[in-house]
């Protein structure tokens, strides 16, 4: 497959950089990479070139703020500005491309797994499958205390810089491949603090929640990774509620799997996986039965039990103070989800049984599931 070098503009006008191979043959079919932190699209080059897809294009991106595309090096304004690129990445592959996003798969590495998954969790596309080598759902930071200490520097003195502590022999045991790494120019070693911020709060998101995903999923995860928590990309895979899933561990490997020595053997098993998926039907999950069964069937179940000693103090409080308040005492006797209290709710006006009860009435009034319900028939 020929090389091609291509620019698009995403959602706010800023340039992203591309690179293409189209196979003669091409049909329909895309492969899309999303390269690691600080690195850009070109390290995809040879693995590219082991898959050997001959009917299927394949678009890798430089990320904004790296490689040949624009932007601060390393920064952005927060990751959702990564996510939306993403998205409008994926929609100008599609169209100029004319790839559907039911005949497209994602490969994504690292950092760039984060930005893939944020983008399948938040925004539901209906892609034929995805593949997450080494994700970042945990960095490993060795500094005790790094998330709130940077959280403070932000605070107090601007977000600034962090410069990555891995060195290239601790990505791969290839010595050619480091040596490869420490020469290009291209690779920026520094990540913004809102942005790594950022991806430790998406990742937390993203783990926590990642039963909402139901996309055919090929998880790579290296045994010896000194960059991000093996643990963590177990515990996704665990909580996935993906109808196709598979794991795969290289025991011996460090984080940089496509740079790693048996890079051949990882290379195959995705391209097994790509070749399989696109043999397969697209596979659309059913809700038919998820009031009875599934992942939002066990969060209704978690919901409903009763809560701890903070939830019943909360209880208490709300039937004993509470009756002070004209609203908490007209949820108590029709129900807080009535008619009758929404309509007290929509009005906003505190009322209660002396100035403590329309203290506790404001209070309820102003709590943000009241405000949010507010803002919502606005």
């Amino acid at each position: 497959m020929d090389l091609t070098e291509h620019t698009m503009i995403s959602w706010d006008g800023a340039e992203l950089f591309y690179r293409a191979w189209i196979p003669p043959k091409a049909k329909g079919k895309a492969l899309l990479l999303f390269h690691r932190g600080h690195e850009h699209s070109g390290r995809w080059k040879e693995t590219v070139d082991l898959l050997g897809l001959e009917d299927i294009s394949v678009f890798a991106w430089d990320a904004r703020g790296h490689g040949h595309s624009s932007g601060k090096r390393g920064a952005a304004g927060n990751f959702a500005d990564v996510v939306k690129d993403v998205d409008a990445f994926v929609r100008h592959i599609s169209e100029r491309y004319s790839v559907a996003l039911g005949n497209t798969i994602m490969l994504a590495h690292s950092l760039g797994a984060i930005s893939l998954l944020a983008w399948v969790h938040d925004y539901a596309p209906p892609i034929r499958a995805m593949i997450l080598a080494t994700a970042a759902l945990r960095v490993r930071l060795y500094v005790p205390f790094a998330i709130p200490i940077l959280r403070l520097k932000q605070k107090l003195i601007g977000a600034g810089y962090v410069t990555s502590y891995v060195k290239a022999k601790m990505l791969t045991h290839d010595p050619a491949q480091a040596v490869q790494y420490d020469a290009d120019a291209l690779i920026f070693r520094q990540i913004a603090v809102n942005v790594l911020l950022d991806l430790h709060d998406t990742a937390r998101r993203l783990l926590a929640d990642a039963g909402a995903i139901h996309t055919p999923t090929l998880m790579l995860g290296a045994g010896k990774d000194w960059v991000v928590s093996l643990g963590a990309q177990r515990q996704f895979f665990d909580k996935l509620s993906s109808s196709v899933k598979q794991m795969i561990v290289s025991p011996n490997a460090y984080h940089a799997i496509f740079q790693e020595k048996d890079r051949r053997a990882i290379v195959r098993q995705v391209r097994d996986f790509i070749i399989e998926r696109f043999a397969q039907p697209l596979v659309t999950p059913s809700f038919l039965y998820a009031d009875q069964i599934g992942y939002t069937r066990d969060e209704y179940e978690r919901l409903s039990r009763p809560g701890g000693v903070k939830f019943a103090v909360a209880r208490a409080g709300l039937k004993a103070a509470g009756r002070l308040s004209n609203g908490v005492d007209l949820g108590w006797r029709n129900g807080f989800d009535s008619g009758l209290s929404l309509d007290y709710v929509y009005k906003n006006q505190p009322h209660g049984t002396t100035s403590v009860g329309r203290l506790i009435d404001k209070s309820y009034l102003n709590s943000i599931g009241w405000r949010g319900i507010r803002q919502r028939r606005t």
